[in-house]
């Protein structure tokens, strides 16, 4: 059945296209920034691309995009209807979305870029971009990620899959993306970030794993999270803890 909700279709239809559109907002005010090519990484090779930020970016746009698409669907049909067919199948597809890439992802972001930022923003965002990226769009990209993931998983309560597929899902993505990450180095001499500069090989290798093996207890801590906002919605125990098994 679908997930529940605190809103109805319509309502949440209107907070998801307004999410939606921020996110649209974002992207196209990061591409279009008339100082753009003053900025090293968007002239090198892979461009925005081989920025994480980036593609979370383009990632939660795609999934606010299908939370629209989602909330139409459900809007033009009755409720009997909503529980098979595409509507269902929307609903399946958004819930695995937001808990095995959505959530962790950009809680990674958030963490990591924050956490390097405090330590030596020099490590993973120069002063000198400052003058190039303006200060609110670098909150849009790495701030006002996180709470707009709380208000997601407040709204609505998505469905985990057994552990084993959304965790082993994480660290598919996770390894095409150091994969690329090494890739960009292989074919232009670069890193990604300059904190891969200063490291070893072991230290790299430290680094990456550690990067990777995080995503795991993110994962978990989405799967909390959500549990406590809606553990106290009138749902019995049983039905909270089959949501572990919803993909089987």
């Amino acid at each position: 059945m679908a997930a529940a909700t605190r809103l109805g279709p319509k309502l949440s239809l209107l907070v998801h296209l307004l999410i939606f559109s921020w996110y649209v907002f974002t992207i196209w005010s990061n591409c279009t920034l008339q100082t753009s090519d003053r900025h090293p990484g968007v002239r090198s090779y892979g461009g925005r691309w081989k920025y994480l930020t980036f593609i979370n970016l383009v990632s939660h746009a795609l999934f606010f995009g299908l939370c629209v698409l989602a909330d139409a669907v459900h809007s033009a049909v009755s409720v009997k209807q909503s529980r098979s067919g595409a509507p269902l199948l929307l609903t399946r597809a958004r819930d695995f979305y937001f808990t095995a890439l959505a959530f962790p992802v950009g809680t990674f972001v958030f963490v990591s870029f924050w956490t390097l930022y405090t330590y030596d923003r020099e490590l993973v965002y120069p002063k000198m971009l400052d003058e190039i990226i303006p200060i609110w769009l670098n909150h849009a990209m790495h701030t006002v990620i996180m709470p707009l993931l709380l208000l997601q998983m407040f709204l609505q309560n998505h469905r985990y899959p057994s552990r084993t597929k959304g965790i082993f899902s994480l660290a598919l993505f996770a390894a095409l993306y150091l994969s690329w990450v090494l890739w960009v180095h292989h074919a232009s001499g670069i890193w990604v970030y300059p904190i891969m500069a200063h490291l070893s090989p072991v230290g790299l290798c430290v680094f990456f794993g550690g990067a990777s093996l995080s995503m795991a207890p993110l994962y978990l801590l989405g799967e909390k999270l959500s549990l406590m906002m809606w553990s106290s919605t009138g749902e019995k125990p049983d039905q909270m803890g089959s949501r572990l098994n919803y993909f089987f």
